[in-house]
């Protein structure tokens, strides 16, 4: 502003005449009252200025010529919170962009899946109506529904062995509380103290062999289980992972060859191209988890012979020495098996834990 009136006062025009008179000036002293006036508003405005002093804040940047009537005034501070809004804009605009990014990745694998879904249980469903066909391996289907049905029975022979390990732990806790009540009663009652006796010494051998026998069905319960529910497990979940695979190809498969009878123009091409490469994935797939599927039936088979050789006759020798009464060829049943039995109450928490 102050500029402004400076520059004003030193623009002041005075009208000439063509003969180099002034006009419209009644007298002379008019003229050197001009040059008295514009010193005047310099030395007050060059005051204000230096009292005051520019505020940086406000300092404009002025465009146009000299006495030019137009003037861009462009804030400094406009300036500055222009450059951080361009910052910040950039920033969020990447923001944007990887956010974008990352919901476009997961709306292509939500579309592949349903895609997928969609091809699968349509195969599904023309199986079962007898519409859609099948690829079927005759003789790894016979070996898998074997492996089921061994499955089955090997699950009934746990449950059996399980409740016998049940029963005869009671049985053996019941002869236990027995020789513990004949020895108490051979004290308090002398005249029959040595039949009270016998029949104390008796159920504690008896006890004694019923734990070594517990040993023994318990090491076979633990093998059987581990088969059944571990082994032969592992191989079902491949063979599920085998059964996915094949009804994912023949769903590729049913879609290529629906394709190829249909007209071959341009989209059309493309598309079996697409549905080509597709099949030819899930073809691969689907014979890899065959071969594995295969390989893992027949180290399970050689697994289970293996194992259950070892425990059928673990099991057979020590029930027969057992109920034989032969406690010395019990012990040496489970030395030649390497079973450790545990000491009395060693399932027991100790005071401490218990605390």
């Amino acid at each position: 502003m102050a500029e402004s009136m400076m520059s004003k006062a030193a623009t002041m025009e005075i009208p000439i005449n063509s003969n180099g008179d002034s006009r419209n000036l009644a007298e002379d002293d008019s003229l050197e009252q001009a040059p008295k006036i514009q010193w005047s508003l310099r030395e007050k405005d060059l005051q204000q200025v230096m009292v005051s002093g520019p505020n940086l804040n406000e300092t404009s940047i002025v465009s146009g010529g000299y006495g030019g009537t137009t003037e861009g005034i462009i804030p400094t501070s406009s300036i500055k919170g222009s450059s951080m809004h361009h910052t910040s804009s950039n920033s969020n605009m990447t923001a944007e962009e990887a956010t974008r990014g990352v919901a476009v990745e997961k709306f292509d694998i939500v579309k592949k899946w349903g895609l997928n879904t969609y091809k699968c249980t349509k195969q599904m469903i023309s199986e079962r109506f007898g519409r859609g066909s099948r690829t079927v391996d005759l003789e790894l289907e016979a070996q898998i529904e074997v492996l089921r049905e061994t499955k089955r029975k090997y699950e009934s022979v746990l449950h059996l062995a399980r409740a016998l390990t049940n029963h005869f732990y009671s049985m053996v806790q019941t002869q236990h509380a027995l020789g513990d009540t004949f020895a108490d009663l051979s004290q308090k009652s002398p005249e029959l103290r040595d039949e009270f006796g016998y029949n104390a010494e008796t159920q504690k051998l008896l006890c004694k062999n019923g734990e070594t026998l517990l040993g023994a069905i318990n090491f076979f319960v633990s093998s059987i289980n581990t088969l059944v529910n571990k082994t032969m497990e592992d191989t079902l979940m491949t063979i599920k992972m085998y059964e996915n695979a094949r009804l994912e190809f023949d769903a590729y498969r049913a879609d290529l060859e629906e394709l190829n009878l249909g007209p071959r123009d341009a989209v059309t091409l493309a598309r079996i191209e697409a549905a080509q490469q597709q099949y030819q994935i899930h073809k691969d797939k689907y014979e890899r988890l065959r071969n594995d599927v295969t390989i893992k039936l027949k180290f399970l088979e050689e697994n289970k012979v293996k194992v259950m050789h070892k425990q059928l006759l673990l099991f057979h020798n020590a029930i027969s020495a057992y109920f034989a009464g032969n406690q010395q060829q019990l012990e040496q049943t489970l030395k030649q098996f390497n079973i450790k039995l545990k000491p009395p109450g060693a399932d027991k928490p100790s005071w401490l834990e218990e605390q």
